[in-house]
């Protein structure tokens, strides 16, 4: 199925070739690329522009908004700039690195005793795209409803910045800041290690908090014990684990047993007997691993270029249902919200981050959404105590938790009793969209898969996340965040030549792209559903929209070269690098795109174009980073400082320009900065409003979505069904 079949993109000059024009053009639609000099013929006969000049420049170029929308008054138009179109630095210069520092995520990625390191190729553009063919596919099915095109700005700086929710919420409550760990984690409190060295490689693993992990957790202890090995990990209650609580001493300890354990292990050994022993580890894959995976042959992600190369194909796989909709019916009427989605109902049965974040989205975008939960199995993000504000007895303090569920209402219902089913049958009728991020098989085993809800529902829109997609022979496999990144090379490229690779210690990547092209892919399909009545299945894969992310990568593997990491070097670009600057832990990231921009730097610094990169790091040493950036960027150098999260929260003008942090008041927490859902819509406006508290409105919905009366809401009560 191809939603967007007989729609035209315009492509502004290089953005043709970037991940947001190849997700269009795979889901149908006809990506033109363009130069301004064509621009005035081209707009007139299409539905889309993307490009990453942003409004000040185009308008220097004699297209300013108002023309644009003169010359097509249904145009969706799509920036994706370093730092937006509006605001106090629009028109500062930008690069990949540059966004990195000024987001935050640079801040946390690296080893300790090094200058910071910018991830894999371009993840953080990566990640702006994905969030603005969400924003795109938002705008154009409010265009079916209003008739009327508009303009999605979105700021890379800002995209970046909204990964670093762990950073953000131990700040705001705790006044602590998260640093860079190397090939670990931090989790608020607890600082966890995932990247360990093999015999031959290395593998991502870390233990799991509570129920959920509690199973692997033991099979990494059976195995050291089969090992002989010396296993502290021994006898431990796993389902009592909380890996924010748990005692530094013991966990280094723990961490000393188990790095001991895997050097002792190859990458075939994790692969196949870590596999089958169900221990969750991952191999930590290079490019050429990636087209060598059975799994990925088998889910025929690879496509052809016409020289014959395989390159990615799809960033997600739809399947079209075999029936058209009737008319769809409610419940109960709804109350319409703000923002470009708004009239669209959600049933979400999402937990964790890629599930949640799909349904903050959409439901920040003005959809409905009722978030299906239960006490006996709570999300994960509702048990981690991660900032001295919670407690590890309570469902409902949770910053984490609320920030990734605005806009959301509350149902608890227990799915393995069957009287819940007088609850959820009227509420799959109310549905236009079902979410969902369970292990494959779990959906059809509470008979809630899509083969039978679309019987009931021909028009519904379903949308699986998980790891290896719904089908081939992983898809019932575990993974988390890094399995994605492990698993598409995106963890091997991430660090020094000479050093083992690193992760960003306090931004989750995949767990936070994947949810984007979801709710892209959602709202394409409720377009596709406007014009035909026919409803779908997305299947989402991390580990594909990972892939995808490394597409240079994956083709020069395709090419016969083998990609390393490279530190902060950039493709095509002359020089660049992060140099500290005066004070502790201080650093800039400065890049030269061509040797015109080193000389220009190197007069203003007074030294020799000749000069070794040591020497622009001496002169750097005796400035102060933000007047040394604001110095750069006046000569038009692109610059930025390494920020940490005190910077963006409370000195970056562009940030706050932008309302990146939206106040809610929270019934436990007081009221707080919520990470916003990081794009601006012209015509649109967006409110967002306060995460539930567990089952807060589980009989309004019964009574009034479900029409059940107070009597048998209460009989029900008395069953657990609302547990």
């Amino acid at each position: 199925m191809k939603p967007l079949q007989d729609m035209r993109v315009l492509a502004l000059g290089s953005v043709a070739k970037g991940a947001l024009a190849r997700l269009l053009d795979s889901l149908g639609a006809e990506v033109r690329g363009v130069e301004v000099a064509s621009l005035a013929s081209e707009l007139p006969g299409a539905q889309f522009l993307i490009e990453g000049l942003g409004l000040p420049a185009l308008r220097r170029a004699g297209f300013s908004r108002e023309r644009i929308e003169q010359m097509n008054p249904r145009l969706i138009h799509i920036s994706v700039t370093t730092f937006g179109s509006e605001g106090p630095r629009s028109e500062w210069r930008g690069s990949e690195l540059v966004a990195s520092a000024m987001g935050g995520t640079l801040r946390v990625t690296g080893d300790p005793d090094r200058p910071p390191v910018k991830e894999a190729l371009d993840a953080c553009w990566f990640h702006a795209d994905m969030a603005a063919a969400a924003g795109a596919m938002a705008a154009l099915v409010e265009l079916a409803n209003t008739g009327r095109g508009q303009h999605v700005d979105v700021s890379v700086q800002e995209v970046a910045f909204s990964r670093n929710v762990n950073g953000v919420l131990v700040w705001q409550f705790d006044r602590r800041k998260l640093h860079r760990v190397g090939g670990a984690l931090n989790y608020g409190r607890a600082t966890v290690r995932c990247i360990w060295p093999l015999a031959d490689g290395f593998c991502f693993h870390t233990l799991m908090t509570g129920r959920f992990g509690a199973p692997a957790n033991q099979a990494l202890s059976d195995w050291i014990d089969a090992a002989g090995l010396p296993n502290p990990l021994r006898g431990v209650d796993w389902s009592k684990y909380n890996r924010s609580t748990l005692d530094p001493q013991t966990r280094h300890e723990w961490e000393r047993a188990i790095e001991a354990f895997f050097s002792s292990r190859t990458r075939h050994e994790i692969a196949t007997e870590g596999r089958r022993r169900g221990i969750n580890a991952t191999v930590v894959a290079e490019p050429a691993d990636v087209l060598a995976d059975p799994h990925l042959q088998a889910r025929n992600f690879w496509t052809r270029d016409r020289s014959g190369q395989r390159r990615p194909s799809r960033f997600v796989s739809i399947t079209e249902s075999s029936s058209a909709a009737k008319p769809p019916q409610s419940c109960a009427p709804s109350n319409e919200r703000p923002g470009p989605l708004r009239g669209l109902r959600v049933l979400d049965f999402s937990w964790a981050l890629v599930g949640s974040i799909t349904t903050k989205v959409l439901g920040d975008l003005g959809c409905e959404v009722i978030k299906v939960e239960t006490r006996s199995r709570p999300c994960l993000s509702r048990i981690d105590v991660q900032v001295n504000a919670s407690r590890a007895d309570s469902f409902d303090d949770k910053p984490w938790f609320a920030h990734l569920n605005t806009s959301k209402r509350s149902l608890a219902l227990d799915l393995k009793l069957p009287q819940s089913r007088e609850v959820l049958d009227p509420l799959l009728e109310w549905a236009d969209i079902v979410v969902e991020n369970f292990s494959p098989g779990t959906m059809a085993k509470l008979g809630l898969d899509y083969s039978a809800l679309q019987k009931r529902h021909p028009g519904l829109i379903m949308v699986s996340g998980s790891v290896f997609g719904q089908t081939g022979p992983l898809a019932e496999s575990w993974g988390v965040d890094g399995t994605g990144a492990a698993l598409s090379g995106r963890t091997f490229l991430t660090g020094w030549p000479d050093r083992n690779p690193v992760i960003p210690g306090a931004v989750p990547y995949g767990d936070v792209i994947v949810p984007y092209v979801m709710a892209a892919a959602t709202a394409a399909a409720v377009d596709h559903r406007r014009r035909t009545g026919l409803g779908c299945h997305i299947d989402a894969a991390m580990y594909e929209i990972c892939v995808q992310q490394m597409h240079d990568a994956i083709l020069a593997a395709e090419r016969g070269e083998r990609p390393t990491r490279t530190g902060n070097d950039g493709t095509n670009i002359f020089h660049q690098g992060v140099y500290p600057v005066s004070g502790d832990d201080q650093w800039l990231a400065v890049t030269l795109v061509t040797r015109a921009d080193w000389e220009r730097l190197c007069a203003l610094a007074s030294l020799d174009p000749t000069s070794s990169p040591q020497a622009l790091s001496t002169w750097c040493r005796q400035h102060d980073a933000h007047a040394l950036m604001e110095q750069l960027q006046a000569a038009g150098i692109a610059a930025g400082v390494v920020q940490d999260i005190e910077d963006l929260m409370e000195r970056d003008p562009q940030i706050a320009a932008r309302h990146a942090l939206i106040n809610l008041d929270h019934p436990s927490l007081g009221p707080f900065g919520h990470v916003r859902t990081p794009m601006d819509f012209s015509a649109s406006a967006i409110s967002p409003y306060r995460a539930p508290s567990i089952g807060e409105h589980s009989t309004a919905i019964a009574r009034d979505l479900c029409g059940l009366s107070a009597a048998r809401i209460d009989e029900l009560q008395q069953l657990g069904v609302f547990r």
